[in-house]
């Protein structure tokens, strides 16, 4: 008898690299992964500060808003910025359709903000939607 079994082609016998098969575990892919990866997060942070306008824009926080009556709103904010600024605060109703608008100029630096809005009918929320500096060769905010 054989100690070979028959339904075994003896070309699928063990590789010549001692027994074992080695997949996988080259440093090659792990590089890879790690470009990859490297590429995928420096364009994500492209994207992000193209999308926001980039470093330089000003930014503002809501601190409070009230609907005072059915044909006016007021927002209180503070907006940071390293030149004046304009600010844009809207206000909508229950269905989310714009009800009023108002720009609002803010001078350079840390400012808190106030600002009322008149509206066509009652509002349900008040927000700012952008605020934009307006560069040296702007009118002073009074």
């Amino acid at each position: 008898m054989s100690s070979k079994p028959t339904d075994v082609p003896s070309d699928a016998a063990a590789p010549a690299s001692g027994g074992r098969r080695r997949l996988g575990n080259r440093p090659v892919f792990f590089l890879m992964g790690i470009v990859v990866a490297a590429v995928f997060t420096v364009g994500w942070g492209f994207a992000l500060m193209s999308y926001s306008g980039g470093v330089n824009q000003p930014s503002y926080q809501v601190v409070a808003w009230r609907v005072n009556s059915g044909s006016e709103a007021s927002i209180s904010f503070q907006v940071n910025s390293r030149e004046p600024a304009l600010c844009l605060v809207s206000a909508r109703d229950a269905r989310h359709v714009q009800v009023g608008q108002t720009e609002v100029p803010v001078e350079a630096g840390v400012q808190d903000v106030h600002a009322r809005i008149e509206t066509v009918r009652e509002a349900s929320a008040v927000e700012v939607t952008s605020c934009r500096e307006q560069g040296s060769q702007s009118e002073p905010v009074q």
